[in-house]
């Protein structure tokens, strides 16, 4: 396993991974799904804007956040 500096993922409360979100990236120009980050929905509930490379284009554009769920953001109900 490897050791991330922040102290184990099993130790942090579930209400304080919560506010962490996985957003996907979209080119503005391509339309491409390219990046992948986390946000925290708290702090920024606008729209990710980053300029990042397009490696397709070969060039710097402007990369938004997808408002589409990636599936890993959902909570599982507990049993019991």
């Amino acid at each position: 396993p490897r050791c991330r500096p922040g102290g184990d993922e099993s130790s942090q409360s579930s209400g304080r991974r919560a506010k962490r979100k996985i957003v996907g990236l979209v080119s503005d120009e391509t339309g491409h799904r390219l990046y992948y980050t986390r946000k925290n929905t708290q702090n920024t509930p606008e729209k990710l804007s980053l300029r990042k490379y397009n490696p397709k284009t070969r060039k710097h554009e402007v990369f938004t956040e997808t408002k589409k769920s990636l599936g890993r953001n959902e909570v599982k109900p507990r049993k019991g």
